[in-house]
């Protein structure tokens, strides 16, 4: 979601909106050369969940968090409710805080669900039972910050520890759109040991730190800076822990979750687009403060994003950097609001921020 911007031109101090320096996005050619892919997608359980944001596998039995606050495993054609974090009324924009909202989700190696609620906290789910053990509470300050919006969450293969994303201390997720607006550098990468039960800040003044996947030495993490249109590596461990490098910039997308592919890469969703050529009005806005305070006057959030394209675009990205292979629908018309990619046996599984349907491509359709 949203805009490309120089630290050295974005001073980040809470509460005021900055004008930001913007590079050009990448000619929407070669690897990102827009196709029609993704319109060989299938949309399952349509209008059956909401807002499936992330998407997990044990066997074929996938699991997901919705936006009226369920974690849901889907078997076969039939959707069955795991548990609730929150508590009733879920529906509205304001309820949320109650409600929960389940975002990013994963299997834990001793088969529980691992999941980052933007709210309530880092939760330990039984797929089977619905057991739920809170492993981190949402809203707590760590090192004079709160968890205010956590987001994406990634675990060793020995669970021995979790790192998530808390994309800003000052806002909570519903109201991203002031997170964006104000470009604010106070997002974070923690640690959470499972066996201490300590939790550590890793890396700070992230701009919208988003998806986070470890990588095969467990020793770094790549993260999606959302509003820096960029992923950065993380390292959470080993001689360089602390350290932090840029994995892949000016992406011509806002990237979202990242998860791994077949092929030793990962998958990057892109929440909105910067198309070139072309119009992203958000990288406009990102420049032009003084409008984008306007429009936040004007009108509500709900209208606010209809401004953003329904452009969907997913990727598949290798070390260094490259970018082998994308999916497009240029018109969401099939796809729309993608979050996550997750593959699993031959077919990616396109999760959804806001739609009412998991997505599902046959990678031998493309």
């Amino acid at each position: 979601m949203y805009h490309t911007l120089w630290f050295s031109k974005c001073p980040p101090p809470a509460g005021v909106t900055v004008r930001c320096s913007m590079k050009e996005p990448p000619l929407m050619k070669g690897c990102w050369e827009p196709n029609l892919k993704l319109r060989k997608a299938q949309r399952l359980f349509e209008d059956q969940v909401l807002g499936p944001e992330s998407i997990a596998n044990i066997g074929d039995v996938l699991f997901s968090g919705t936006a009226d606050g369920k974690i849901v495993k889907l078997v076969g054609r039939r959707i069955h409710t795991v548990t609730r974090l929150g508590k009733p009324p879920c529906g509205s924009r304001d309820e949320e805080l109650n409600c929960g909202r389940p975002l990013g989700i994963r299997v834990g190696p001793n088969g529980t669900l691992i999941i980052a609620d933007a709210y309530l906290g880092v939760y330990e789910v039984n797929p089977t039972t619905g057991e739920t053990t809170r492993l981190v509470a949402g809203g707590q300050e760590v090192a004079g910050r709160k968890l205010s919006f956590i987001n994406d969450v990634a675990v060793t293969q020995d669970g021995k520890k979790v790192y998530f994303t808390v994309s800003s201390s000052r806002w909570q997720r519903k109201d991203y759109l002031n997170l964006i607006m104000e470009a604010t550098a106070d997002g974070r990468v923690l640690e959470y040991d499972t066996v201490t039960r300590e939790l550590s800040v890793i890396m700070e003044n992230l701009r919208f730190p988003n998806g986070i996947q470890l990588l095969p030495d467990e020793e770094s993490v790549l993260v999606a800076e959302t509003t820096m249109a960029r992923i950065r590596r993380v390292h959470v461990a080993g001689l360089n822990k602390g350290g932090m490098e840029t994995f892949m910039d000016n992406l011509p997308g806002f990237p979202d979750n990242i998860r791994p592919s077949s092929t030793g890469g990962y998958w990057v969703a892109m929440s909105a687009v910067r198309p070139n050529p072309g119009f992203s009005m958000l990288d406009f806005l990102s420049q032009r403060p003084w409008i984008k305070k306007l429009l936040f006057k004007l009108f509500s959030h709900e209208v606010l994003n209809k401004f953003v394209t329904r452009y969907s675009l997913v990727a598949e990205l290798h070390d260094g950097g490259v970018c082998t292979r994308s999916f497009h629908d240029p018109s969401g018309l099939v796809l729309a609001y993608i979050s996550e990619v997750h593959e699993h046996d031959g077919s990616l599984y396109l999760g959804s921020f806001h739609s009412p349907y998991v997505g599902k491509l046959d990678l031998n359709d493309v």
